[in-house]
């Protein structure tokens, strides 16, 4: 056997035995990847989860004292709903803070140009929020349970789990908003603190929009999608159904989900 023979002999079994080339990750695997990687510093510092709540537990303490004798039941029923909303609006428009710090470091560059999917980049960091919506909605109603607050299991689980899919539609938002002021921390504050307290307000999360209200202020909060939301959290955590709040409150945070999603994967595509 020539000495070509032998080397083509000896070559042709490593050939045969090549490893094949993996294939690549899937859509769903980078999804979760990416989730588990912006949930690592959570994880890591649970007690920012308890900082987060600071703010609402101030709101709790200052105003219940204030809530009117609504005559059955305790005025917690209405107040509370409106404070776990207003914790997962602030919460989730807050995240894209996160991304802002990761321009600036450099490291979302390098997050952009690895395997990863872009659409996966968005998509994990906004089901993120689930977490903390959750777990800041259950901290809320164990600290007020004991002062005459009414438990309903069920209600409460549908009500948090509407509030998840909000808040993963502001989540997604805000990330968008954070790529747009990339290099201008300053204009994704001033539009993030701009917007989110007339939508607070507006959806009568701390008061009521009564029928004595001004024309222009009711029809600004029929417009507004949390007003649907905030009524349906009080319907679901007074253990009552009624179909068409519930189903309006669902409808409005399915819509800020859809919208938060595809204005975000857009600016995330177009991320350079």
């Amino acid at each position: 056997m020539s000495t070509t023979e032998t080397t083509r002999a000896t070559a042709l079994p490593s050939v045969a035995h090549a490893p094949a080339s993996r294939p690549a990750p899937s859509f769903l695997a980078d999804t979760w990847n990416v989730m588990l990687r912006e949930l690592k510093p959570m994880l890591r510092e649970p007690a920012s989860v308890l900082f987060a709540m600071v703010q609402p537990l101030v709101f709790l303490a200052l105003f219940a004292p204030l809530l009117p004798d609504v005559g059955q039941g305790s005025a917690l029923q209405w107040f509370v709903p409106g404070i776990i909303a207003m914790t997962a609006l602030m919460g989730a428009s807050m995240t894209g803070s996160n991304l802002t710090l990761e321009m600036n470091t450099g490291s979302h560059e390098r997050l952009l140009v690895s395997p990863l999917r872009r659409s996966a980049l968005l998509v994990g960091r906004a089901l993120k929020e689930v977490v903390p919506v959750l777990a800041q909605g259950l901290l809320i109603v164990a600290v007020v349970t004991p002062f005459s607050f009414e438990l309903h299991p069920l209600g409460i689980l549908v009500g948090l789990v509407v509030l998840a899919v909000f808040a993963v539609g502001i989540g997604s938002l805000s990330f968008a908003l954070a790529l747009v002021s990339k290099g201008q921390d300053w204009l994704f504050w001033t539009v993030q603190q701009t917007l989110i307290f007339p939508l607070l307000l507006l959806a009568g999360v701390l008061l009521p929009i009564d029928d004595g209200a001004p024309g222009w202020l009711k029809v600004l909060g029929d417009l507004n999608p949390l007003t649907y939301i905030v009524e349906a959290e009080r319907a679901l955590l007074a253990g009552t159904w009624p179909a068409g709040t519930v189903a309006a409150g669902a409808g409005a945070a399915t819509a800020v989900a859809a919208l938060g999603l595809v204005v975000g994967l857009r600016t995330m595509s177009r991320a350079d």
